[in-house]
Parts: C-alpha cells; structure tokens; sequence
C-alpha cells in the first residue's frame, strides 16, 4: 500500500509532466516555423535534444550496465519512436485534434484493460469522464476522419500505453532520469534516417536554438523524467489519465498567449477533464 505522502508526490509528478507536455506543442508549432521543419524532424530534435540534456543533468552517475537495463532503454526507446511517428502520420492523414483526441483518448483505455483485473467504479467515472472531456475539448463539427489517421492514432496510443505499462515496473540500477536519457537518444537515434529525409537543416539562429533547447529540455527531458518518477508510485491507470493534460494546457496557453477563443464547448470539456482528472487522483487505483 503506497502512503499518502508518497502518493501525492507521484500525483504531483503526473500533474507536472502532463502540465509541461502541453508546453511541448506550442514550442514544436514555433520551431516548425521558424525553422521551417516538418512535424517529424521537430519530433526528433525533441527526442535527441531531451536526451542530451537528461544525460548532461545525470551529473556524473555511473551508467546502467545490466543487461535488464538495456534491455529496458532499448524498449523505451523503440516506443518512443514508435509513438512519434505513429502520431505525426496520424496527423498528417488526419488533422491534429483527431489525432490528439484519440491517441490520448485511447491510451488510458489500453492500459486500463491490460492492467485492471476488476474495474472499480471510480475508476470508470474518471476514464468515462476523461474520454468526454476530451472529445468535448478537441472535438472539430464536420471535420473529416480518415480511417488511415485513426489507425495511425491507435497505434500511437498503443505504443504511449506500453510505454507507461512497461515504465511502471522498476529495473534495478536505472533511474526515471537514466531511463529519459538514454531512451530519449536511442529513439531519436532510431528515428533519425526517416527525419533526415523530411530535411532536419535549421538556422543556427539565437530564438531558433532557444526554442530547440527549450523544446527537448522542458516538455521532453524534465517532463518525461517527471512522468516516469510519478509511474514509481501510482497505477499505470492514473499516468495514461494524466497525459490529458497536455491538450488541456495547450488549449488555455493558445487562448491565453495567442488569443485563440476557445468555444463553450471546449470550456465544458476542459472542466469536466478537470473533475474526471480530480476523480482519479482522489480515487486511485490501488498500486
């Protein structure tokens, strides 16, 4: 039974790394255009930057020499790439707020059904909600759904779902920050030859590397290692829950910082995500 003090520091992690995720899109957006990248070569910066700077605040740790170790940083780093590009295919056949909203739509539902033996009723108030708050937020009338897209989206939020089920489970001598490090580089590594193609030649400007720093050491390299501190404590439930944050935040940051108007659509999904969200931490799953 994990204690109180215990669980609201992992809740607090979660909350952390969902918050600092949907910095990640704004910043993706501005480096993409400043730099005229495509979705793919910004996801690979993200990755190869995040893990250079997890790497560089390891401050001297000695490295994870198992064979359980790097078995672990091989498999996150194989569904981190596998995550990134199954998303932005799924926006590029679709359009964002589907992929959004059924990546991380999907995600909770995944691990809830591969970790949950018996379902407790908190628990699907706060999926059920979850899943309405957010096709209430992301939700676009009319717009078209290309079954490729969605294909696409689920795989992504089957690879987010296997990543958090597999980081739920601890490897002896490899931290959550040794974990974002190396796997963060080994996915950037491994999605390397398909960005290149798309072109990955930036400006070596001063608001351009700004933006590329912030991008992998802020909502890659901190957020990541939040999200994997949290997973230590809490049910893999609760952390799939929590990446729904990241639409959320991005959607108040776009209002607040470039005057997008959110419908009262949007403003009910963000609130009935927050209320679902507060269930779920209120009500965990037991660990």
């Amino acid at each position: 039974m994990v204690s109180l003090p215990t669980r609201a520091r992992s809740s607090a992690a979660l909350v952390i790394a969902g918050v600092l995720w949907g910095t990640g899109g704004l910043a993706g957006s501005l480096l993409g255009d400043l730099a005229g990248l495509r979705p793919l070569a910004v996801a690979d910066y993200r990755l190869l930057v995040g893990g250079a700077v997890a790497t560089l605040l390891l401050k001297g740790r000695p490295l994870p020499r198992t064979a359980n170790a790097a078995r672990r940083i091989l498999a996150v780093g194989a569904l981190f790439a596998l995550f990134q590009a199954s998303y932005f295919a799924a926006v590029a056949l679709s359009s964002v707020s589907v992929a959004t909203m059924t990546t991380i739509g999907a995600a909770p539902v995944f691990v809830t059904l591969a970790s949950v033996r018996k379902l407790r009723r908190w628990t699907v108030v706060s999926v059920v909600g979850t899943l309405a708050g957010l096709v209430l937020l992301q939700w676009s009338p009319g717009e078209a759904i290309s079954f490729g897209g969605l294909g696409c989206a689920l795989l992504a939020a089957a690879g987010f779902a296997t990543l958090t089920l597999v980081t739920a489970k601890p490897v002896e001598g490899l931290e959550p920050l040794s974990t974002t490090a190396f796997g963060c580089l080994t996915g950037g590594l491994l999605l390397l030859p398909v960005a290149s193609w798309s072109g990955m030649t930036i400006p070596l400007h001063a608001d351009v590397l700004a933006v590329v720093c912030y991008l992998g050491a802020v909502p890659t390299a901190l957020a990541y290692a939040a999200y994997l501190r949290g997973l230590a404590d809490a049910h893999p439930v609760l952390g799939s829950l929590s990446a729904v944050l990241e639409p959320l935040t991005a959607a108040v940051l776009s209002a607040a910082l470039l005057g997008e108007r959110l419908s009262g659509t949007a403003w009910c999904g963000a609130a009935v995500l927050v209320a679902a969200l507060a269930v779920g931490y209120w009500r965990p799953e037991p660990r």
